[in-house]
């Protein structure tokens, strides 16, 4: 769901270093804030990473996010479904803790990839995307993980995903890059104050992102839609040679068993990372439960 263009045909969907590559300078107009550009090592700027208050993407562990749509290729259209799931697990990327989520892809009712997706918070709000560990599975069977990246390893870079003060007109800012993967995605805010109506309700004062690839044109466009409060609520895709659209149709938050259960998953998928994707994952500390 993060990376529209990495994921497999039927599941298209997710601070760098002192010498990070990425335009840092375009990232931090696009917030608002007048921040120096820092690393993720430098202090300051991550006093309190895997604290995931955003306004407009809030990640409080334990809370489980239901997205539903479908995703249209030259195959057809297929009917897709997102299990997002906010775990209490942390793994430091980079020199910054961060928050890591257990997604699920499942699509015409068979899951096709599991992901644990990497997040950390700076101080001015912005909601930074560390790094992405996608299983592949083609018929209930693993197929690989070949869109690994971490931030720092390989010139990969992190990138905001959702800025703290999003402001219409601000330029565009980079969510990503991993020249290894050829992953390289860019995010603009277009509208803000939109009321948007999804399966799981109606919402005002939505903020508007629109994202792109500035090195692959030809997935097109996606807009995705955040709700004050909520976090992401609608996903468009106004063009690309494979199209996803979802909406959320259920927030639900996990007793003590359940997220034990997530948080279980996503060690599992951390610790198996270090057998398929060790060149990516071996200079990285293993995950663990954050405790409160």
């Amino acid at each position: 769901m993060w990376r529209r263009h990495l994921l497999p045909t039927a599941a298209v969907g997710i601070l760098a270093a002192v010498a990070m590559s990425m335009d840092v300078g375009a990232a931090q107009a696009a917030t608002g804030t007048a921040q120096s550009a820092q690393s993720a090592k430098g202090t300051g700027h991550f006093s309190h990473p895997t604290r995931i208050t955003s306004r407009w993407f809030p990640l409080q562990p334990g809370t489980q996010f239901t997205y539903d749509g479908t995703v249209t290729d030259a195959t057809g259209s297929h009917k897709h479904r997102v299990i997002f799931t906010v775990t209490d697990v942390v793994k430091v990327i980079n020199g910054v803790k961060t928050r890591a989520i257990w997604d699920q892809d499942i699509n015409d009712g068979e899951l096709t990839e599991a992901e644990l997706a990497f997040f950390a918070q700076d101080d001015a709000g912005n909601v930074w995307t560390m790094g992405e560990y996608p299983e592949e599975y083609d018929a209930g069977r693993f197929a690989g993980a070949p869109s690994t990246w971490i931030s720092g390893v390989a010139k990969a870079t992190a990138g905001i995903l959702v800025p703290g003060h999003p402001v219409p007109g601000t330029p565009s800012f980079v969510q990503g890059r991993a020249p290894s993967i050829a992953f390289y995605d860019i995010g603009k805010v277009v509208r803000d104050e939109v009321r948007i109506c999804v399966k799981a309700g109606c919402y005002c004062h939505a903020v508007v992102v629109d994202e792109s690839s500035p090195t692959a044109p030809e997935h097109g466009h996606q807009q995705k839609y955040y709700a004050p409060g909520v976090g992401l609520v609608d996903i468009l895709a106004n063009s690309g040679d494979a199209r996803e659209d979802l909406q959320l149709t259920s927030v639900r938050h996990l007793d003590g068993k359940a997220l034990d259960a997530a948080a279980a998953a996503a060690l599992r998928l951390d610790r198996r990372a270090y057998r398929y994707a060790a060149a990516m994952f071996r200079k990285t500390a293993h995950a663990y439960r954050e405790r409160r």
